[in-house]
């Protein structure tokens, strides 16, 4: 009875540092972030820090320019991960034949997704940078453009711009995910539809894409996670203009919290961010269950 007393005192102590580092790092925040969403914390107003109750989320959820950037925000997702899904699956099936090359091709991969995404905005602000650019000086040399353009000028391109960037870093790191997804199929089911003359594309729709379907689910659900908290990049190349063309809602949430003082509102953009993605994540765990019991 001793020992195991002493044993469990043991682990307790074992595990007493991790739990006040999370407690400190990720629940203390957490709490006191979502008393800021109830109280006047508005700091640019003399917020008076009293209990305002919900009112804080009818008024963020009541501001056109909110779901403006939560627009925005969406359809950076939407573009940026149909594009590196695409990228991504072509990338993993030329990854995944065999060929001179191939093992080094599948180390290099990773550097993009390995730089740190402030280091990668800034390699792209360089490259859109309006008079030494290296993205003018290409299409000028190609003829695709007759003279240089400011790219994160205006509120369409500079969007797409950013996305550009952030398909750039992600796409391999799709690619790894179906490339390993890939790696694990039954070669001998390719080697009998091969021998009863299916054709390239006809053996990718009927065994290569149905296969992947959980893979794309859980990447969908990952990236979209991802993208909706996008931050570094608009950070780095536009800061949300011009015309708050790129002021996403985790921007936004920031500018609400650092920029205006106010705590208030930047907290309740940031659970009403949470809760999103909380739904995501359910929708993930649910979807991902059904695919794993009809197999």
């Amino acid at each position: 009875m001793k020992k195991r007393t002493g044993e469990q005192a043991f682990g307790l102590i074992s595990v007493a540092p991790a739990f006040v580092l999370v407690f400190g790092i990720v629940l203390l925040p957490l709490i006191q972030t979502l008393l800021y969403s109830v109280q006047d914390r508005n700091l640019a107003s003399s917020g008076s820090g009293e209990f305002v109750g919900l009112s804080n989320y009818a008024s963020v959820l009541g501001n056109p320019d909110v779901w403006s950037a939560f627009g925005r925000t969406a359809y950076f997702a939407a573009v940026s991960i149909a594009a590196e899904l695409l990228l991504g699956t072509m990338i993993a099936l030329l990854l995944n034949e065999k060929f001179a090359g191939v093992r080094f091709l599948r180390s290099v991969i990773i550097l993009p997704w390995a730089m740190p995404t402030i280091v990668n905005g800034a390699m792209w602000k360089w490259i859109y940078h309006p008079e030494y650019g290296a993205l003018n000086a290409l299409l000028t040399q190609l003829h695709l453009i007759d003279a240089y353009r400011p790219w994160l000028s205006s509120p369409w391109t500079a969007m797409n711009m950013v996305i550009l960037a952030d398909v750039w870093k992600m796409t391999p790191f799709v690619a790894i995910f179906i490339l390993a997804s890939l790696q694990l199929t039954n070669k001998s089911v390719y080697e009998a539809a091969n021998i009863d003359g299916a054709g390239l594309l006809r053996r990718f729709a009927v065994l290569t894409l149905p296969y992947l379907k959980s893979t794309f689910l859980f990447l969908i659900v990952m990236r979209t996670m991802e993208t909706f908290k996008v931050f570094d990049l608009i950070f780095v190349l536009t800061q949300g203009g011009p015309a708050n063309g790129t002021m996403v809602v985790n921007y936004m949430t920031y500018i609400k919290a650092f920029t205006s003082l106010q705590f208030s509102e930047g907290a309740t953009l940031s659970y009403l961010i949470a809760a999103f993605i909380a739904l995501l994540t359910f929708a993930y765990v649910k979807g991902f269950g059904t695919g794993e019991a009809k197999t």
